[in-house]
């Protein structure tokens, strides 16, 4: 079973019922009843279009769906797609700040469907949630985020160092925590960054539990290789470089993606990834800027399928951040 993805102005193809699951973008979108489409709701940057819709498709067989404790699901085969929206209004009067109780709840309820389903492999994660850079409870969110993210792991008996899925950790204006996750049978390999220490060992300046993700990860469905870079940007070892300057970062963060990239060709089963091939989701905190960034990023993308999105990053003196994904066929030149 290979997986195919699909970006296009939104249409009705998900009636078809043959898709596993996506994503739609774009200012005031709101969650499709029924299926796993996660909302991203943030205005798209030079786009053409108002919002785009992103879709993985098997590429045959029968989809089974479901929903298991809010998640909203898809699987085909030994895939899974998912999508959960929690409100964190629920879970005040928990004792501890209600994002860092609906996190640990969320993965909870993700960890049980896969159990249930026995896909027991997180291969990527997408984590959206409002105010990402707020302080609230004595500690900015998204620290209360991984805090609560880590804590499931825990709880779960899963590795919260080495062995973790790709992910990304992105604010909104508003909205719910919103987390879509692709899984399988297969176990993800790994990759970190040369140039940066690995996120799950940042030090504890960077709050009481370090984030859970890896730089990127190969996933080989039967027949295929899938590429995730995780949400990267202009940090070298741990620290932020290139404050204030939108262009740098945007360089700086595009040098991440060839280094982890280069890491991933290493032990790649395919042929070589190249950064012109990859599709690309960049997300700019000020619309203002999205010009110097997509002059930074235009000579090494070529003509790389890339969707600007405004949106706020996992640190307040970040100002840019890119992620990545590509497909190959195992075999191919």
């Amino acid at each position: 079973m290979t997986l195919q993805f699909r970006s296009s102005p939104p249409t009705a193809l998900h009636r078809t019922g043959s898709e596993l699951g996506g994503a739609l973008l774009g200012r005031g979108v709101a969650p499709a009843a029924g299926w796993p489409l996660q909302a991203i709701s943030a205005p798209l940057l030079g786009a053409g279009t108002a919002t785009v819709q992103e879709t993985w498709l098997p590429a045959a067989g029968p989809v089974q769906h479901g929903v298991s404790e809010g998640i909203v699901w898809r699987r085909a085969g030994e895939a899974l797609f998912g999508v959960i929206d929690l409100d964190e209004a629920d879970f005040a009067g928990a004792g501890r700040p209600p994002l860092q109780a609906a996190s640990t709840a969320a993965y909870d309820r993700v960890f049980r469907l896969l159990e249930a389903q026995q896909l027991p492999h997180l291969w990527r994660v997408w984590n959206y949630m409002a105010d990402i850079n707020a302080e609230t409870h004595g500690l900015e969110r998204y620290r209360q985020f991984n805090v609560g993210r880590q804590d499931a792991f825990i709880a779960h008996r899963r590795s919260a160092t080495g062995n973790v899925p790709a992910a990304c950790a992105i604010g909104l204006a508003e909205g719910p925590l919103s987390i879509a996750f692709l899984a399988g049978r297969a176990p993800a390999m790994p990759f970190e960054n040369p140039r940066q220490v690995s996120a799950y060992h940042y030090p504890g300046e960077y709050g009481p539990r370090a984030p859970t993700f890896s730089r990127a990860a190969l996933v080989h469905p039967a027949g295929q290789e899938l590429l995730f870079v995780s949400g990267t940007a202009s940090i070298v070892g741990h620290r932020t470089v290139h404050p204030e300057d939108v262009a740098a970062q945007s360089r700086e963060a595009l040098a991440n993606v060839a280094a982890v990239v280069a890491e991933v060709n290493r032990t790649a089963r395919s042929r070589p990834f190249r950064l012109d091939e990859l599709v690309y989701r960049v997300y700019v905190r000020h619309a203002a800027d999205f010009p110097a960034v997509r002059d930074a990023l235009a000579s090494a993308l070529g003509g790389a399928e890339t969707l600007y999105v405004q949106a706020d990053i996992c640190r307040a003196d970040l100002l840019v951040e890119i992620e990545a994904m590509a497909s190959h066929a195992l075999g191919s030149d």
